[in-house]
C-alpha cells in the first residue's frame, strides 16, 4: 500500500515538472514574438526618422536654390 501512495505521488510530482516546462515554454514562446514585433517596431520607427531627414534635407534644398 505505501508503494502505491509513493507511485501517485511520484505521478502527481512528475506532471507538476511537465506543467512547469510547458509554461516556461510557453512564456519564451510568447518573449520571442514581444521580441520579433520589438525589432519590426523599431524597423519601421528608423524608416521614418530617414524619410523625414530627406525630406528635411530636400526642404533645404529647395530653399537654397530659390534663394540663390
Amino acid at each position: 500500500m505505501t508503494r502505491f501512495f509513493i507511485s501517485i505521488i511520484a505521478a502527481a510530482l512528475a506532471g507538476c515538472g511537465v506543467e512547469t516546462a510547458t509554461t516556461a515554454a510557453t512564456a519564451a514562446a510568447l518573449k520571442k514574438q514581444e521580441l520579433e514585433q520589438s525589432k519590426k517596431t523599431l524597423e519601421q520607427a528608423q524608416q521614418k526618422i530617414g524619410q523625414a531627414m530627406e525630406q528635411v534635407q530636400q526642404s533645404q534644398q529647395s530653399r537654397e536654390a530659390s534663394g540663390q
